[in-house]
């Protein structure tokens, strides 16, 4: 009876040994890739185009590369960190639920850290900020609005689950569409007269307008507009903000200087597909 008892302790003293030799050698392996998710259909922020280029990055779970201003402020990160980058298309919907189960490392996706957003995700500070604007169609009265109250009775629609859907109540008598998954939906809409306007920030505006000569930017009256939150951040999972990831993503992402910023926002408004 006594070497029984013996034996069932030494085996699982064996056990343990092994359980904890085993999490030893997997946690000293340092990470040398970086997992980023996002659209791929949201620009200039971020889209997809089917020939590879100086600027894109391959998506490692579709067809197609990835580029735009969220691809370049990765591939900086990367870069400085000294690792090598991975760009997953996740719908929108599913962005942080896979950044929560670990499938991607961080959202970058033209995303504003919000209260609900934050209760599933840490925010690095803002990589980009701008104003909301609405978009029109070229030949519409509308072109000429200057305020939120010029939309009353309108069909506006925004973005679901997004700031764009979220601000359009601040119209007053507006006819809030049902809002759609992408923002090419949104265009279409526009175009096919079934809304009179779509919210956007400005650069995704300016891209837009690019893209499609129909289409025209209101930008408001000062104290007539949206009041809205148009920064955007990098999502990391939650938890993480004294990790030491998190920390050298902060880092890299400090010493990006705002007027690259700014003109790498200007060199992708430029250089975006006309059909995206």
């Amino acid at each position: 009876m006594i070497r029984k008892v013996l034996a069932a302790c030494l085996a699982l003293m064996i056990c343990v040994t092994m359980t904890a030799c085993g999490g030893s050698d997997s946690s000293s392996e340092e990470k040398t890739t970086l997992v980023v998710g996002m659209e791929c259909n949201y620009a200039p922020f971020n889209w997809t185009v089917t020939e590879e280029s100086d600027t894109t990055m391959p998506i490692e779970n579709a067809s197609g590369y990835a580029d735009g201003y969220d691809v370049q402020i990765a591939k900086m990160i990367a870069e400085e960190l000294g690792m090598d980058l991975q760009i997953k298309k996740i719908a929108w919907d599913g962005l942080q639920p896979a950044l929560e189960s670990g499938e991607i490392d961080m959202i970058i996706a033209g995303m504003t850290a919000d209260e609900e957003r934050e209760q599933g995700a840490d925010f690095t500070t803002p990589y980009y900020e701008s104003e909301m604007v609405m978009i029109v169609r070229a030949d519409d009265a509308l072109a000429n609005a200057t305020t939120l109250e010029d939309f009353s009775g309108k069909n506006v629609v925004g973005q679901i689950s997004t700031t764009y859907d979220e601000v359009i109540d601040q119209i007053p008598g507006v006819n809030h569409v049902t809002p759609l998954k992408s923002y090419p939906e949104m265009i279409n809409a526009l175009q096919q007269n079934v809304v009179d306007g779509i919210t956007a920030e400005l650069p995704v505006a300016t891209g837009a307008v690019e893209a499609n000569p129909d289409l025209a930017i209101v930008h408001f009256d000062e104290g007539h507009g949206f009041e809205a939150d148009t920064s955007v951040s990098i999502a990391l999972p939650e938890g993480s903000r004294d990790g030491d990831l998190f920390k050298k993503i902060q880092e890299a992402l400090d010493n990006i200087d705002e007027q690259t910023r700014q003109d790498l926002m200007l060199e992708v408004t430029q250089r975006q597909p006309a059909s995206v």
